[in-house]
């Protein structure tokens, strides 16, 4: 298991979501649907975050999964340096 999460993105990703629709947001960072599971977490420790759109609108869901408001950007990832992404960064 990794102590951390694969830093997915150094930024959010912008998604318009459906009222009343559940997303699965995911926190390993290894998903290739980002920023929602796919299962890849299998054998890691993390498990995806449940997410209940309240409204149709636009969700900044965080990318570097450090956010301390999960599944949120919380703009943590403005303090994570380049030497510290231990995944792909596509900004």
């Amino acid at each position: 298991m990794s102590e951390e999460a694969v830093v997915a993105k150094k930024g959010p990703y912008g998604v318009v979501v459906e009222k009343g629709k559940t997303y699965w947001w995911c926190a390993c960072g290894l998903s290739k649907s980002q920023p929602f599971c796919d299962g890849s977490h299998k054998d890691t420790g993390f498990e995806p975050v449940k997410y209940v759109a309240e409204d149709d609108v636009m969700v900044a869901f965080c990318g570097c999964k450090r956010s301390r408001h999960m599944p949120h950007c919380d703009d943590t990832h403005i303090s994570i340096k380049e030497e510290d992404i231990n995944g792909d960064d596509e900004t």
